[in-house]
């Protein structure tokens, strides 16, 4: 911990954007606790404010991960561990990429990257700032957290976090 908030007090210097505590927020109701070798890629339980929308085709509309509600200069974590293979601006924002072991490529953006490419990252590492602002975000900003396999195919990120109980409940026809 004491390593993750010198590295937001020195992104903080580096780009003089306010950096977020980097805390644990306590778990809304009913929430489940990532399991397994990923994590939230921000501190505590973030909102997501857009879902991921597979697109129907390759190159189709959609959404190809989910925006998740943060205070802009809130620190971005590596969501797993891995090599970050992407960091630095990309058509006018700055984005990372993280490959990791099993395959997954995750990304985060806007982020001002306080790692260098060929860096290795462990779950929960620091691997930049939030930059303020992001198209269709109703807060000041949001984090764009996207996960893929391959080139092309794209999958929820949420889904790296464990699995999700599903409750059937009776239908009253």
């Amino acid at each position: 911990m004491r390593r993750r908030v010198l590295t937001v007090l020195l992104c903080t210097l580096l780009t003089g954007l306010p950096a977020a505590p980097v805390r644990a927020a306590a778990p809304p109701p009913g929430a489940v606790a990532p399991t397994g070798d990923y994590g939230w890629p921000v501190p505590g339980w973030p909102r997501v404010a857009r879902p991921f929308d597979p697109p129907e085709s390759t190159y189709g509309a959609g959404h190809r991960g989910v925006d998740l509600v943060a205070a802009p200069g809130t620190a971005v974590l590596a969501a797993g561990s891995g090599t970050v293979a992407f960091a630095g601006p990309l058509a006018g924002r700055g984005v990372v990429s993280v490959l990791h072991a099993d395959g997954l490529r995750t990304t985060y953006e806007p982020v001002t990257a306080a790692v260098a490419v060929g860096a290795h990252v462990q779950r929960g590492d620091v691997l930049g700032v939030l930059e303020p602002g992001h198209p269709g975000c109703p807060a000041p900003s949001c984090l764009h957290w996207g996960v893929r396999r391959g080139a092309e195919n794209y999958l929820d990120p949420l889904r790296l976090l464990g699995r999700w109980e599903v409750r059937l409940l009776p239908w009253r026809g």
